[in-house]
């Protein structure tokens, strides 16, 4: 009886100390990576983000990642597209989060407060400062937003205009490959705007665009819809394509049409930020009619305007001639057509004087 007893108080013994010492199975392994490696994992995913949920659904998991994911150097690595807010959920919160991001080193977040310090909430100093900041870091689109600054003089007055810096910062921009640069510095160029007219070199910096624009649509594997349309057929007159293609025929002449770019996260906010206060910043100011862009004025008279029609106004060159090509080539009509179809008095629609007009290219 003794030794059956003894066995069995052995037995016992025996179970609990295996209960003790066993893992408990609700544990998570997660607990026990170093953080060094948790890290390298959340700057990987930032890095990679295609939306904002991406990253925020990784905040939310639990307080370790929570902690994790707002260190310095994930928040430094933050692709562009975390960014992409809408107007409508803008908020305190949001703002801080940009911050952050913005001293942490992300040049991103410096663009994209950037822009929405300078033109949507009208704090010009500290947002021109941001996108100073991330063009210090050769960050193209900065670069040329400051050439667009100071193209217009905006924030300021009319002779705070300052055109051969804004071929400089153009040229820098362009030297980076930017699309867009690449498209201003030609026109530039080519008119004499802010540096010696030559037009050979201009043109030459309008075709490198186009062909960047081409290389930038093949590169872009995962676009669902055909990235090219090739007809041997003569490119039919503006009027009689189809008002709700989504091509961006800057290719046309060649018989080639490429999709309209993406818009960037900022250029997509500062749209949704006027459209909900009515389409314009402020009485008597206007947005560019590049639909891509978002750029307000900040002063009347401020962009330049179509001098065949007068309807559409322009931040810049760059996008005047993309959307001539893409949508207002076929909506242009003189303005003598739409007076006497209307009946209406716009003598003052030119009240800027020559700064108020824009020669487009047919």
């Amino acid at each position: 009886m003794r030794t059956r007893r003894r066995l069995s108080y052995l037995k016992t013994m025996s179970c609990r100390k295996r209960q003790k010492t066993s893992p408990d199975k609700t544990s998570d392994c997660f607990d026990s990576l170093p953080d060094d490696l948790v890290l390298s994992i959340l700057c990987k995913l930032s890095s990679t983000a295609t939306s904002p949920s991406d990253f925020i659904s990784v905040l939310i998991t639990c307080k370790r990642l929570n902690s994790l994911g707002l260190h310095s150097l994930v928040l430094s690595k933050a692709s562009h597209k975390t960014f992409s807010v809408k107007a409508k959920n803008w908020c305190d919160s949001l703002h801080r989060f940009l911050k952050h991001c913005a001293d942490a080193g992300n040049i991103e977040a410096c663009y994209t407060l950037g822009l929405i310090r300078f033109y949507c909430l009208q704090n010009r100093g500290s947002g021109a400062a941001l996108m100073a900041k991330a063009a210090m870091n050769s960050h193209a689109p900065a670069l040329y937003s400051l050439a667009v600054i100071q193209f217009n003089g905006s924030g300021g007055t009319k002779n705070d205009k300052d055109l051969r810096a804004g071929v400089a910062l153009c040229a820098r921009a362009a030297f980076l490959g930017h699309i867009d640069a690449l498209r201003e510095l030609g026109h530039c160029l080519q008119d004499g705007y802010g540096v010696k007219q030559n037009v050979t070199e201009g043109r030459r910096f309008l075709v490198q665009a186009n062909v960047r624009e081409l290389a930038a649509v093949l590169s872009a594997g995962n676009n669902k819809r055909p990235w090219l349309t090739w007809s041997h057929q003569p490119v039919p007159h503006p009027r009689l394509r189809s008002e709700t293609g989504s091509g961006c025929p800057l290719l046309s002449d060649y018989g080639c049409n490429v999709p309209a770019p993406e818009v960037h996260p900022a250029s997509q906010f500062m749209s949704e930020w006027f459209d909900i206060r009515g389409g314009f910043p402020s009485a008597g100011m206007r947005l560019c009619s590049q639909s891509g862009c978002g750029r307000p004025e900040t002063r009347r008279h401020e962009f330049r305007r179509c001098s065949v029609c007068g309807v559409v106004n322009y931040c810049s060159r760059a996008c005047q001639a993309l959307d001539w090509k893409f949508r207002h080539k076929a909506e242009c009509a003189p303005v003598e057509r739409w007076l006497d179809d209307d009946d209406e008095d716009v003598a003052g629609e030119n009240d800027g004087g020559d700064d108020g007009v824009m020669m487009v290219d047919s």
